[in-house]
């Protein structure tokens, strides 16, 4: 139902994911992404309860493909399922059900993972793959002109109507979590709240408590003073 995109920059260590989908609330139920341990996305006949499982499992440093196995084989709707990992040292798996409705499969590179299902063919998840390769920019930049790519590919086969974004460095809550639940373009949605995230929350949430300073920024003029210096106005 959906095709998704797990990323790790090398040189900073953070983790994202995007998805994009003719469905509800697609960011919901399929990506999850947590600082310094992982990000992963089930889908197709999507099992939420899988992530939930591999995140303890992921913290703890088991490798991606273990507990990928490991939560296909009790599971009666594996041949439906589509689900990858990726993890903060690199580590890939993915799995591609042979009964997920066509087309469906995926694709890696180093560092980034796409899959997809119901897509109008293999094109969108390869274009979504170079793009993100290509791309320049921030990660949460690469992500978007990523999923754009695979959108103007062809997408999913059904339609638009809803994407999300998930982006962490240290912490396990996120840099950036934006998500268009239900719109008529719902990547042209993230992109215009992404810059709206420029104007003060990307720089507030630099001074928020985080694993390397547990108590945040608690002067409030400073707080002011660094978003009125790096704040980004609306274009």
């Amino acid at each position: 139902m959906t095709w998704s995109i797990l990323v790790r920059d090398p040189a900073t260590g953070a983790l994202g994911a995007a998805v994009a989908s003719r469905f509800f609330a697609v960011g919901a139920i399929c990506i999850h992404v947590e600082g310094g341990v992982g990000a992963m996305s089930t889908q197709a006949l999507v099992n939420p309860l899988h992530a939930i499982a591999a995140m303890p499992r992921l913290r703890a440093g088991e490798a991606p493909q273990a507990i990928v196995d490991s939560l296909l084989e009790g599971d009666p709707g594996r041949l439906q399922r589509q689900v990858h990992i990726l993890d903060a040292r690199g580590r890939l798996a993915q799995h591609t059900g042979p009964d997920c409705v066509t087309w469906a499969g995926m694709v890696k590179g180093e560092n980034v993972s796409v899959a997809g299902n119901m897509l109008a063919g293999p094109q969108v998840v390869q274009a979504t793959l170079d793009a993100f390769v290509a791309a320049t920019g921030s990660l949460v930049e690469r992500l978007l002109t990523a999923m754009e790519a695979g959108e103007a590919a062809g997408g999913d086969k059904r339609g638009k109507q809803s994407a999300a974004l998930k982006v962490c460095t240290a912490d396990p809550y996120p840099d950036l979590d934006i998500r268009s639940d239900d719109h008529p373009d719902p990547l042209a949605e993230l992109r215009r709240l992404h810059r709206v995230s420029l104007v003060r929350y990307a720089v507030f949430r630099r001074h928020m408590p985080g694993r390397d300073h547990p108590w945040g920024s608690i002067d409030r003029a400073v707080v002011e003073a660094d978003i009125t210096a790096h704040g980004q106005p609306l274009p």
